[in-house]
């Protein structure tokens, strides 16, 4: 991944998150979404709609005149920004996903294009010993346009490693 103009979150702890709710975490570096991208991702999904798979059909049918990203597939690179950016506190034993709330896509991704994530911490809820709900609100950019390609806020399930007890 392309990281001109990113900015990461180094040594990133549970304790300092917290001082964080409300602030820009980080922003990724950018990523061109290309015609192999999305084939892949249809060919998993089994979403094989001409708008995003067929380039010679969408040149001339499409209001875009390009192949487009399927939304879920830009949605689904959150994870991918995320640890781009730094995301994973030190000491994390595990994570996990905890869903999704307010999900917009706002514009579409063309073949070609590159995109990249800004992450703001919106809260962090204890849930139990070494537990945290991390709530960010992620905004995935498209370059050089002024919409961005959609808007979600995710939600991660944080288990911290325990510390080990001295013998």
């Amino acid at each position: 991944m392309d990281k001109q103009g990113s900015h990461m979150t180094a040594g990133l702890t549970f304790e300092g998150m917290r001082s964080m709710v409300g602030q820009e975490v980080g922003v990724s570096g950018w990523l061109t979404v290309d015609q192999p991208m999305i084939d892949q991702f249809a060919e998993c999904t089994g979403d094989l709609q001409w708008i995003h798979t067929d380039p010679v059909r969408a040149r001339k049918e499409s209001p875009f005149r390009v192949p487009i990203a399927h939304g879920y597939l830009t949605l689904s690179l959150i994870t991918r920004f995320a640890l781009d950016i730094g995301m994973l506190p030190e000491n994390t034993q595990a994570a996990f996903n905890h869903g999704l709330d307010e999900v917009r896509f706002l514009a579409p991704v063309r073949v070609g294009s590159r995109v990249r994530m800004r992450t703001v911490l919106q809260s962090m809820e204890d849930k139990g010993p070494g537990q945290y709900l991390v709530k960010t609100l992620n905004t995935i950019e498209i370059e050089g346009e002024t919409r961005p390609a959609l808007t979600a806020e995710a939600l991660v399930m944080f288990y911290e490693r325990r510390k080990k007890r001295q013998a």
